[in-house]
């Protein structure tokens, strides 16, 4: 079964991606995105940029509603995601636990619904 891992980073995450910690951060998820591809479960991913480079639309009243920047104000924010291929929730969460922001923001496991048509 296919699994979406949502990854959510701290603001301290997001300033590591190029500060003087970038090394350090990007060796992390490069292992761990290594150990998935050597594991054959790893199907997709991708990293976002920042959320304040994200636009929210919404329609209200039949008007689009446009936000700039992360639509609501958390503590994390989405950083990316993963779709891994694995037999069950339990293998997923195994995976979603051994991601970098597991202990400094927060993972979410999500089963895929089938979309292609």
């Amino acid at each position: 079964m296919q699994y979406a891992i949502l990854f959510y980073e701290s603001e301290a995450d997001f300033a590591a991606r190029s500060g003087p910690n970038s090394e350090s951060y990007w060796g992390a998820w490069m292992a761990y995105t290594k150990s998935m591809q050597e594991a054959g479960v790893m199907k997709d991913g991708m990293c976002l940029q920042p959320p304040a480079t994200g636009t929210s639309v919404r329609m209200k009243g039949g008007a689009r509603k446009v936000q700039d920047g992360p639509f609501a104000d958390t503590k994390e924010q989405l950083g990316g995601l993963t779709v891994i291929d694995v037999p069950n929730l339990d293998a997923a969460l195994e995976w979603a636990a051994r991601a970098p922001s597991a202990s400094t923001g927060g993972v979410e496991v999500r089963p895929m619904v089938g979309c292609e048509g």
